[in-house]
């Protein structure tokens, strides 16, 4: 599991260990680890011409003292100093003695334009709102040349601990960070601006519990419900599907195919698309006469394609069993009847439905998505999967937000939060806690959809297609 620290934890955890250390021992570990990345990007680091963006905090050290390493190493190495009077003296010191050179900013545009590497140490962990003024152009003029830009520790511009872009922001083709990851290297829109992200062991001390951590295939492994040999249809955990309309039936055989392929030993499906859900998957269990007389369910999901269907949403919501609601059930849901709930729920927004239920617009929530679904999770007192790039999965008690980046651009798609839908109620069924299903679910889900697309477009069926074929690349099989 990658697991995320707060600005604040890593600087208390820093300090810790240089007591312990001597002076400008961590500054050197993270300048190893930096020139490392660097010269495994370059190939061949003789020759190569490097430009290093310093501003004056620590990352602008940890640049220096990465440019002096590969001096020593045959590469040319410049370091273009945006506050000269403020640049870490004794990083300078060590590239100038290991014989590079120094320019200021207004003669930077000729050395970034030949450059085969940018190296960005402008702004540290600590940075707020976007690039100052002066640093713009630099970060412009490296993504217009032909360099490779590695971002130290994260991307100057983005914000460290929520993954926030408030104004002009690097963007990276590899961050090398130091100790562990940080919220905002996880979380969109901060995560495209870095890149691919390497993490450089420095040593430090962290807590047992992260602000975010992401799931990986050991990690989904564990948790997904195997039966065992005593088992069957119902102790697997029967789901319940309230879903589609007359209008929307499609939704209904979406949500019901992501549920048979989600660990539950059998799907019970309620709702006037009964005929189109039992001429596709004839092992449904379908049932007209509403939530309450379906018979026994584990859980229920409700709300794909339901139109203006209240009823049966406050019915299944009264149900004393795990919930998941999602599309038109999010409009239609009671907040208070949510908030009374004693059985799990899990809301599966998108963003512009999270803009909706928080009374923001949609950019709001794409520009601060970690702070929109800690705030649905507490409005609501739920467990609230808030669909995106990377989908995030935050609970009302405020432990780690799960982060989970498996997907595709080609999942946005008619009918593929469906699909998702389904999936996460029938690990619900199967007895996953709500935390663990939604972000489970996720984790299949986004792997399904590389898997069906294969870099072309796909749709919502194929995806639930390689539901299977994704669990069996988790187990190893």
């Amino acid at each position: 599991m990658r697991s995320a620290y707060s600005v604040e934890t890593v600087r208390t955890a820093e300090r810790r260990l240089m007591e312990r250390l001597p002076e400008g021992a961590l500054m050197q570990r993270a300048a190893a680890g930096l020139a490392a990345a660097c010269a495994e990007l370059l190939g061949r680091v003789y020759g190569s011409r490097v430009v290093l963006l310093v501003g004056s905090g620590d990352n602008g050290g940890d640049a220096l003292y990465a440019g002096a390493r590969l001096v020593r190493r045959g590469a040319g190495v410049t370091a273009v100093l945006l506050t000269p009077d403020r640049t870490h003296a004794g990083g300078l010191a060590a590239l100038r003695r290991a014989g590079g050179s120094v320019t200021g900013s207004a003669a930077a545009g000729e050395p970034i334009a030949r450059a085969d590497l940018v190296v960005d140490g402008i702004v540290g962990i600590g940075g707020k709102g976007g690039l100052r003024p002066d640093a713009v152009p630099l970060a412009a003029a490296a993504e217009r040349s032909r360099a490779a830009v590695v971002a130290v520790d994260l991307p100057s511009g983005v914000d460290a601990d929520t993954g926030e872009v408030r104004g002009a922001a690097l963007r990276a083709d590899l961050t090398v960070t130091f100790g562990t990851h940080k919220p905002g290297l996880l979380v969109d829109p901060a995560r495209d601006h870095a890149g691919s992200v390497r993490l450089v062991d420095i040593g430090l001390e962290l807590p047992a519990e992260p602000d975010l951590e992401a799931l990986q295939h050991a990690d989904v492994a564990r948790l997904l419900p195997v039966p065992g040999a005593e088992s069957d249809k119902y102790r697997r955990g029967v789901v319940g599907i309230a879903a589609g309309s007359g209008r929307y039936p499609g939704a209904a055989v979406l949500a019901v195919s992501g549920a048979l392929r989600g660990g539950a030993g059998a799907v019970r499906y309620v709702g006037p698309a009964g005929d189109a859900v039992i001429a596709r998957f004839p092992e449904t269990l379908v049932s007209d006469r509403g939530p309450k007389k379906a018979g026994r369910v584990q859980a229920w999901v409700t709300g794909p394609g339901a139109g203006d269907d209240a009823g049966t949403v406050a019915e299944v919501l009264a149900a004393d069993v795990p919930v998941l609601i999602d599309a038109d059930g999010l409009r239609l849901a009671d907040r208070d009847a949510v908030r009374a709930r004693t059985a799990p729920t899990l809301m599966t927004p998108h963003a512009g439905e999270a803009a909706a239920l928080l009374g923001v617009s949609r950019e709001e929530v794409e520009g601060a998505r970690l702070a929109a679904v800690r705030e649905l999770a507490s409005r609501y007192s739920a467990t609230v999967l808030l669909k995106g790039s990377t989908t995030l999965v935050a609970d009302a008690e405020g432990g780690p937000v799960r982060v989970n980046a498996t997907g595709t651009s080609w999942l946005a798609t008619a009918g593929s939060g469906d699909v998702l839908s389904g999936l996460a109620g029938s690990l619900l069924a199967a007895g996953l806690p709500a935390r663990d299903a939604g972000s489970v679910a996720a984790y299949l889900h986004g792997l399904a959809g590389r898997f069906a697309s294969d870099g072309a477009p796909a749709g919502a069926h194929d995806v639930a297609e390689a539901v299977p074929r994704a669990w069996r690349d988790v187990m190893g099989r």
